[in-house]
This record gives C-alpha cells, sequence and structure tokens, in this order.
C-alpha cells in the first residue's frame, strides 16, 4: 500500500502505537547518529587510501557530509521498513499504524536520495580524472575539454533524472499514470519546457557538429569570448574583460559563429617608424634581414606572401610595413613568436645603426 493511498483513508486512530515501537524508533534514531559519525570520519581515510586521483578524493572527501547522512538514513529506512514488515504480520511488539510507517518511510528515503544526489553530484570530477588518466601527454587539449564538460552534464543530468525518479517511488507515485493523467497540464508543461529542450537539442548539434570546442575563441551574435563550458542548456564564454556571458545552445543552432581557434594560420601585419634621416641603403639593408628573419623562422608560413617594405614616407618618419603568416593554434604562442621577432628588429637595427622614429628626438635638432 502506497504512502499516498493510505493518507487518503486516515483517520484518527491511525497514529496510535506501542511504547516498544517508540522505543524502537528512538533506537533507529540513536543508530542513524552513529552512523553517520562512522560515515563521515571513514569516508575520506578510505578514500584517501584507495583513491589516488586528486579530483576524485577532493570531491569525495568533501561530501562527507551528504555520504553520512545517507547512511544514517539507510539504517532509519531499513528499521523502518522491518517494524512496518512486523506489523502488517501482526507481531506483538511491533505496533506501527500504516500512515505513520509509511510517512516516515518517505521523508527518511527522501533524505537518502537527496544525500546520495548531491555526493554523486561532487563525484561527477571522477570524469576529468579519468580522462586525465588516459590522456598520453599530460595535457587536455580542446576536444578532450569538450568531452569533459559535455558528460559532465550529461551525468548531472542522469543523476537528477533518476533521484526524481526515487523521489516518487518514495511518495508511492506512479510514473506512467502521472505522465498519463497530466492531461492539458502535461500539453502546457511542455510548452513551457519547449526552450529547455531547443537547449538540449542544440548541444548535441554543437558537440556533433563542432563548430567550436573549449579553449577557442569566439564570436557569437557580437559577444566575443573564450569557450569555458558546452553545458546541455548553455555554452559559457569567458570575455576579455573576464566577465561571464552566457549563450543558450539553441540560439548557436540558429545564428553564425566566428570560430578564431580554426584558423590555418595568423596573419600579423605591422608598420615601423624609421627616423627620416635614416642612410637609405641601409633602410634597404634593414628589409631584406627583416624578410629573412621571418622567413627563416620555423613558426611562420605563406613566405611568398610575405613582406617587409618601405609602405611611405611622411613629414616625420619612413613608414615601413610588415606582413607576415603565423603557422600557430594558440594565442599565448602568437605573443611569443611575435616578442622574438619584434626583438630580432631591434637587433638588426642597433646593427645597420638605424633608429626609430621619436617626436622628442625630432624637435630637440
Amino acid at each position: 500500500m502506497a504512502w499516498m493511498d493510505v493518507l487518503q483513508t486516515a483517520g484518527p486512530d491511525m497514529l496510535g502505537t506501542n511504547r516498544w515501537t517508540v522505543l524502537a524508533i528512538v533506537g533507529l534514531l540513536v543508530l542513524g547518529a552513529v552512523a553517520r559519525s562512522a560515515a563521515m570520519v571513514l569516508s575520506p581515510r578510505l578514500v584517501r587510501a584507495v583513491m589516488r586521483l586528486p579530483r576524485t578524493s577532493n570531491a569525495l572527501h568533501s561530501s562527507h557530509r551528504s555520504l553520512g547522512t545517507a547512511a544514517a538514513a539507510g539504517v532509519i529506512l531499513l528499521g523502518l521498513q522491518r517494524i512496518h514488515t512486523m506489523t502488517q504480520n501482526g507481531s506483538d511488539v511491533a505496533d506501527l499504524p500504516d500512515l505513520g510507517a509509511l510517512t516516515m518511510i518517505a521523508v527518511v528515503q527522501l533524505v537518502l536520495v537527496v544525500s546520495l544526489v548531491r555526493a554523486a553530484f561532487r563525484a561527477v570530477d571522477v570524469v576529468q580524472d579519468v580522462m586525465d588518466l588516459l590522456d598520453d601527454d599530460d595535457e587536455l587539449d580542446g576536444s578532450e575539454r569538450t568531452v569533459i564538460s559535455a558528460v559532465e552534464s550529461v551525468l548531472r543530468f542522469i543523476i537528477l533524472f533518476i533521484g526524481g525518479v526515487f523521489v516518487a517511488d518514495a511518495f508511492g507515485l506512479e510514473l506512467t499514470s502521472l505522465i498519463a493523467g497530466l492531461g492539458i497540464s502535461g500539453l502546457a508543461l511542455a510548452l513551457a519546457a519547449k526552450d529547455t529542450i531547443s537547449n538540449f537539442f542544440g548541444a548535441v548539434t554543437v558537440l556533433m557538429d563542432r563548430p567550436f570546442r573549449v579553449g577557442d575563441w569566439v564570436v557569437v551574435g557580437g559577444t566575443e569570448g573564450e569557450v569555458v563550458e558546452i553545458n546541455l542548456r548553455t555554452t559559457i564564454l569567458r570575455t576579455s574583460s573576464d566577465t561571464i556571458v552566457t549563450v543558450p545552445n539553441a540560439n548557436l543552432v540558429n545564428m553564425a559563429v566566428e570560430n578564431y581557434g580554426k584558423r590555418r594560420w595568423r596573419r600579423w601585419q605591422t608598420t615601423l617608424h624609421l627616423d627620416l634621416a635614416s642612410d637609405p641603403q641601409a633602410v634597404s639593408d634593414f628589409c631584406d634581414k627583416v624578410i629573412s628573419a621571418v622567413r627563416d623562422n620555423e613558426r611562420t608560413l605563406n613566405e611568398d606572401a610575405s613582406w617587409c617594405a618601405v609602405e611611405g614616407i611622411s613629414a616625420q618618419s619612413i613608414d615601413v610595413a610588415i606582413n607576415l603568416y603565423w603557422d600557430i593554434n594558440s594565442s599565448v604562442a602568437e605573443r611569443e613568436a611575435r616578442e622574438d621577432l619584434m626583438l630580432d628588429i631591434v637587433r638588426i637595427s642597433r646593427e645597420l645603426k638605424l633608429e626609430f622614429h621619436d617626436a622628442r628626438v625630432r624637435q630637440s635638432r
């Protein structure tokens, strides 16, 4: 008999019980407290002894209170079910009416499920530890981080779904009958969940088509930033101002996404301003040596399209333009390569005794 059925037929005489049953319930509460304390003390030690994975160990260690509460609820639940069974079998010792028994069982089962769901949520970090073990180069790339983000989102959804099923079971609700009986309410619920469903399929599309991955720098609808997470409902971007932008996955399917992370090369253009009094031959030699340094650099490509030449002469300086293409995938590596090349350019200018334009120096002459 389910708790909901008993509640409908509850009468004033259904809460009566005997003192042995009360003592048994008090004893269960004491045993539950002992089990909770033991689980809170032992679970971190077992985790440290068995698990050598840092994130998983920390996650399980931080969930020791939830595990302790689950242990207490499990002990009390088993005891209450035993008392209820004895009562139904006509025992002279146990006397716990259906309303009281099933109410307490439902509440304790709810506490058990919620505690396990909280602990399971924190244990989702095991996904990244598993990827670390499977990774050969000890460094997770964008694709691997995308997989981690997706799997963690799916696991959290599964945990919530299973938790909801057990909560419904705790109160004696049959999911099939509940869903079938929703009628118009079910239609309204489906319409309300339309955006959530669209975002879910948007996430599936993003993961299958892979227009970007975690770590890519993208522009979405005027928002520019690095992809931090790809979840079942949203994709999270971190902008250059270090702010977080949450983009619904359904929007990503219906708008253009510009992905800087998929560039085959990175073009770099700059203009150098040499002093107007510079020797023309030295300037010509400077251009030749700079383009030679560019073409000899192992981190550049498109040598035929790269150049260094005098672009113009102003009233203050001789303007030398540089155009090149980096064979680099990350912004960090590009900054490092650009720094090395600019320092080489400074060395070349000093070898040829060339000076860069400085308005203060020109005015003092």
